[in-house]
C-alpha cells in the first residue's frame, strides 16, 4: 500500500487555501493546515479533510516572520518524513497610493508575501526527497497597474520572478515551481478591496470589462493549483497560469464602453451567433 501524499498549504483555514485543501483531501492527500489566529476554523477544516477520507494536522504559525516559517516546517517534520507539495497561499498588504506608502507598509508586504515563499520553498524542497510541486498564488496586479495595488502587485511580481529562478534550480531535483495568478476572485479579500478602500471604483465597473463578465471563485483558483500539483502537469515548470476570466487580455477601448450598433456584436443572444 502506497504512502499518502502530503501537501503543506499556508493560510488554509479559509478561502482559497481551504477549498484547495478539501480538493486534495478528496484525492487522498494529507494536508498540513496552516493558520495564524483562526484555530477554530483550522480545526473545522481538518475535520472536513478527515470527513473527505484523508488526514492532516493543523499548525499555528505566523509566516510573516522567519521564525514562523521555520516553526511551520519544524511541525511538519515531526509528523511526516517527506512532503509532495508546498503551496504559498497566504497574503496580506496595505492598499495605498504610492505617495502614501510608509516604510512599515513596504516591510510588512515583503515579509508577508515574498519572504515566506522563498523560505518556505527552501524548507519544502529539502523535504521533497522524491520530487514534488511548489505553487505560489499571485494576482493580476503583478502584470497590470490599478489603484492602491502597488505594494501587493510588486510583491506578487517578485514571486513570479522567483518562480522562474526556482524552476531552473529545483528542476534537477524533479521539483516543479509555478504560479497561479488570480483576477477578481470572490473571497473576503475582494470584498475588502472594493468595499473598504476609500474611494475605490465600484466592482461592477470592472466586472463588465471581464470577457466572462463575472468574478472568479475560490474553486476556480483551487482547480488551477490542483492541476499544477497533479501528474498531468509534470512537465510544466516556471510558468504563470492566469485565472482571470480574460481580464488581462483586454485593453481600452473596452467592449463594455461601446454602444449600439457596435456593442451588439458581443451582446447579442447566443442563438444569434449560430446563424
Amino acid at each position: 500500500m502506497s504512502t499518502p501524499k502530503v501537501a503543506v498549504i499556508t493560510g488554509s483555514s479559509r478561502g482559497i487555501g481551504k477549498v484547495l485543501a478539501l480538493r486534495l483531501a478528496r484525492q487522498g492527500v494529507n494536508v498540513v493546515v496552516n493558520y495564524k489566529k483562526s484555530a477554530d476554523l483550522a480545526a473545522q477544516t481538518l475535520q472536513e479533510i478527515r470527513d473527505a477520507g484523508a488526514d492532516g494536522i493543523t499548525v499555528q504559525a505566523d509566516i510573516e516572520t522567519a521564525e514562523g516559517v521555520n516553526a511551520l516546517f519544524d511541525a511538519v517534520i515531526e509528523h511526516y518524513p517527506r512532503i509532495d507539495a508546498f503551496v504559498s497561499n497566504a497574503a496580506a498588504s496595505a492598499f495605498k497610493a504610492i505617495d502614501d506608502i510608509k516604510p512599515h507598509h513596504l516591510e510588512r508586504c515583503i515579509n508577508m508575501n515574498v519572504r515566506p515563499f522563498v523560505l518556505g520553498a527552501q524548507r519544502a524542497a529539502h523535504l521533497m526527497s522524491e520530487g514534488g510541486r511548489i505553487v505560489v498564488v499571485t494576482s493580476y496586479g503583478s502584470q497590470r497597474a490599478f489603484p492602491t495595488y502597488a505594494l501587493l502587485g510588486a510583491a506578487k511580481a517578485a514571486d513570479e520572478a522567483l518562480v522562474r529562478y526556482m524552476a531552473a534550480e529545483y528542476g534537477p531535483r524533479n521539483i516543479t515551481v509555478n504560479a497561479v495568478n488570480g483576477g477578481l476572485i470572490d473571497t473576503d479579500s475582494l470584498d475588502f478591496f472594493y468595499h473598504k478602500v476609500p474611494g475605490m471604483a465600484p466592482m461592477q465597473t470592472v466586472l463588465e470589462k471581464i470577457p466572462l463578465r463575472r468574478p472568479g471563485t475560490a474553486d476556480d483558483m483551487a482547480a488551477a493549483v490542483d492541476f499544477l500539483l497533479s501528474e498531468n502537469a509534470g512537465y510544466i515548470s516556471g510558468q504563470v497560469l492566469s485565472v482571470d476570466g480574460g481580464l488581462t487580455i483586454v485593453a481600452p477601448p473596452y467592449w463594455a464602453d461601446t454602444t449600439a450598433p457596435l456593442r451588439d456584436a458581443v451582446e447579442r443572444p447566443h442563438h444569434d451567433t449560430e446563424k
